[in-house]
């Protein structure tokens, strides 16, 4: 190996030292985002928020800044003016919230306040436009308000750094004009909802995935909540997020940019498109259709004639049967002796112990990357497909053991229960504990990741 030179040391060691004070101002903010750490101590009082002046006219920068608007009949002044005095919570800085969150800086929103629990990270960044490889590990929320002041250092920001819950999400939305949904969960959706039905705002709600988006405006000018829409959360098995199902980057940004165009019209005080109506997009046909949403159910526990919504003590993690995260849950339905860690089965490949590999994932995933030797029966095809797996057991002298993984040790442990229920004579059924996630982690840190 070639020493290195000392000019060279130097050149390097004075480009990294520019990378970081790059890194440090980025994380500074700048021109000084806020990061609202006593957010959670705040009084559900809006005169315990912290209020900006109202304009009363716009000043010569706001008119060169937003002449564009001004030149629209349909804006002009007074609608320019309801935007600057706007406040507007998005909740989710990821897929929909990144360019909703864009457009609401660029657009001169007064106070634009932004909910992440979450860190950026690298897979973010085929979708989540607001960040970028610099911020990767910084908050979302931090990240996304660097990016708005950026843009725009006449507004005000404010990074919200965790997990929105029924503890918190009343008396912050009280503070605010107008909330995006840009989440990705059904608990968060109901949490949302409800938080905005009993502090009388309108919900711009907005959902993305694979090829396809949904878009409407709950609780304005008599339109339904989501409640109304969705009475009853949908089973947890049916619930697939980007992180399983992927998503197309464009989609998002579509989606996101009118949840921003609906938002800005209302602080306008221009009526809204998708007020009482459901915008649905298909990317891959390119049909943008919409769907008129029935009005307000009579019945209905949050806006109904009846309502018996009077707070947030629905517990809607337990109520939905999920968590308020887009994180994968681990499953445990097997017992530990029909599990074998990545490290154990690591062992049995090293030593060509002769064994059966089912990879439960869909074929999709398996074309990423895939264990060799393994036989691809997706879960979902396991029934349809025995017969294939009693062929492999059978294909050597004896009974082979088989092994089922898949991405994370969930799916793999139901096909371990279908496999030995239809073939309760199998000596060894077990499952890879914590699939090719915990074989990246703990045997091959060089497995692909995503």
């Amino acid at each position: 190996m070639t020493a290195e030179s000392p000019d060279a040391t130097i050149e390097r060691l004075l480009a990294e030292n520019e990378r970081l004070r790059q890194r440090l101002s980025a994380i500074e903010g700048l021109s000084g985002p806020r990061i609202d750490k006593t957010a959670l101590d705040r009084s559900s009082s809006p005169n315990d928020t912290p209020t900006r002046k109202k304009k009363a006219k716009l000043s010569r920068n706001d008119i060169h800044r937003y002449s564009r608007h001004l030149l629209l009949p349909e804006i002009s002044v007074e609608g320019q003016l309801g935007i600057v005095n706007s406040s507007m919570l998005v909740v989710g800085a990821g897929g929909l919230g990144s360019p909703a969150c864009l457009y609401l800086a660029s657009a001169g929103v007064g106070r634009i306040g932004v909910v992440d629990y979450d860190e950026v990270e690298v897979s973010n960044l085929q979708r989540q436009v607001i960040h970028d490889e610099e911020r990767v590990g910084l908050s979302k929320s931090t990240s996304a308000t660097i990016a708005m002041t950026r843009i725009n250092s006449q507004i005000e920001c404010i990074a919200y750094n965790y997990l929105l819950d029924r503890s918190t999400a009343l008396d912050l939305i009280k503070q605010y004009d107008i909330v995006l949904d840009c989440s990705d969960n059904p608990p968060t959706r109901y949490l949302l909802n409800d938080a905005c039905v009993l502090a009388g705002k309108p919900l711009v709600s907005g959902a993305a995935l694979r090829f396809e988006g949904q878009l409407t405006v709950y609780n304005h000018h008599g339109s339904p909540c989501y409640r109304c829409v969705f009475p009853a959360p949908p089973p947890p098995e049916t619930v697939t997020n980007c992180g399983d199902g992927g998503v197309f980057g464009p989609v998002t940004g579509i989606v996101g940019t009118i949840q921003a165009l609906e938002a800005l019209k209302i602080a306008a005080g221009v009526e809204p498109a998708y007020c009482g109506k459901l915008l649905m997009v298909d990317a891959m046909s390119g049909a943008f259709r919409t769907i008129r949403l029935r009005g307000k159910r009579k019945e209905c526990v949050a806006c109904g004639d009846g309502a018996t919504l009077t707070g947030l003590e629905t517990d809607y993690e337990m109520w939905c049967g999920m968590k308020a995260n887009d994180k994968t849950q681990s499953l445990a339905v097997l017992k530990q002796e029909d599990r074998i860690s990545v490290d154990a089965y690591n062992r049995v490949r090293v030593a060509k112990t002769p064994h059966v590999l089912i990879d439960t994932r869909p074929l999709v995933q398996t074309k990423i990357c895939a264990l060799d030797n393994s036989l691809n029966i997706p879960i979902d095809e396991l029934e349809s497909r025995l017969s294939e797996v009693e062929e492999a057991v059978h294909a050597g002298q004896g009974e082979l053991p088989v092994y089922c993984i898949c991405r994370r040790g969930n799916d793999s442990q139901l096909a371990v229960q279908h496999i030995r229920t239809k073939f309760p004579s199998l000596a060894v059924v077990k499952d890879v504990e914590g699939g090719l996630e915990a074989w990246r982690r703990k045997v091959d840190p060089e497995w692909p990741e995503y």
